[in-house]
């Protein structure tokens, strides 16, 4: 009893404030939905509309599933595999790119004011930039604020299923930025089935330089560390690289580095280093089974 006590108690506080005033059932053993309660409300189209935007969609649906079957037929793994070589993943010169990223803040929920876009830059780069601000809302609830946020939207297969990004291949990330100073948080989300696995993201810390010159950071995959609805977990494990949904970038106002921000980013790419050969970077604790984190 202790140990399902002790488990239950860590589920709840894992939870957001706007989620207090939920039954005791349900914020102790499930969770309702994957935004945890941040969920914009869209007005839900008619009938006639979906019938219309699904045969719309029906065309570029069968095109890209062509697609899909023929790069499986003339895949040939031993072509991919280029030790040394980069391979581009997210290239923001490449067309209708930005429709491919999500923008977020903590002024979209009304808890904050910090404001941040995603746009092309002058030299044909993706430009992050904005301003972060540490002030919340004073309804006795939100206590520290201050983020801005971009990611990728889910990556999907054809007739709109949901599929995930195949890394294996790889062991370091590889990106040209050009940033203000300011250190920023790589997230990649690796989001379960199960509810306890919706907001598992591994991070790694990106630290810019400043100034007019562009930057080539090689971040190996081992050192990424997981965490929880902002929560590192005690119980660490390397990262399945064929389980990303998501990849994005995070930048917070803490320790009074409240102001504007800027991040250019060319390109974010793979490569597989035969050198490197660590698997994972951080100890592995032995804890109870009772105790998923602190």
């Amino acid at each position: 009893m202790q140990s399902l006590l002790r488990q239950s108690h860590r589920l709840s506080c894992c939870l957001p404030a706007a989620q207090i005033h939920t039954t005791a059932v349900q914020c102790t053993f499930w969770e309702r939905e994957k935004k945890s309660g941040y969920k914009t409300q869209l007005p839900e189209p008619s009938k006639k509309q979906l019938i219309i935007d699904g045969l719309r969609d029906l065309k570029k649906e069968i095109k890209l599933w062509r697609q899909e079957v023929k790069e499986q037929l003339e895949s040939d793994p031993i072509l991919v595999f280029r030790p040394g070589e980069t391979d581009i993943v997210f290239d923001f010169k490449a067309p209708d790119v930005l429709d491919k990223w999500t923008v977020t803040t903590d002024a979209d929920h009304g808890e904050g004011r910090s404001s941040a876009t995603l746009e092309l830059s002058a030299s044909g780069a993706g430009l992050f930039h904005g301003e972060v601000n540490s002030q919340h809302t004073k309804d006795g609830i939100i206590k520290r604020t201050g983020y801005a946020n971009i990611r990728t939207k889910r990556v999907r297969k054809s007739f709109k299923r949901e599929a995930t990004y195949d890394w294996t291949q790889y062991n370091m990330l590889v990106m040209k930025v050009r940033g203000d100073g300011r250190s920023y948080l790589i997230n990649l989300h690796t989001e379960g089935y199960f509810d306890l696995m919706w907001n598992d993201i591994y991070h790694y810390v990106l630290f810019t330089r400043g100034g007019p010159h562009w930057q080539i950071a090689k971040i190996p995959f081992s050192k990424f560390f997981l965490s929880s609805k902002g929560r590192v977990q005690d119980r660490q494990s390397a990262i399945q690289l064929n389980c990303v949904t998501h990849f994005g970038f995070s930048v917070a106002a803490k320790k009074g580095m409240d102001g504007p921000f800027g991040l250019e980013i060319d390109y974010v790419g793979l490569e597989y280093d035969p050198s490197h050969r660590e698997e994972f970077a951080y100890e592995m604790y032995k804890t109870p089974k009772y105790i998923v984190a602190t």
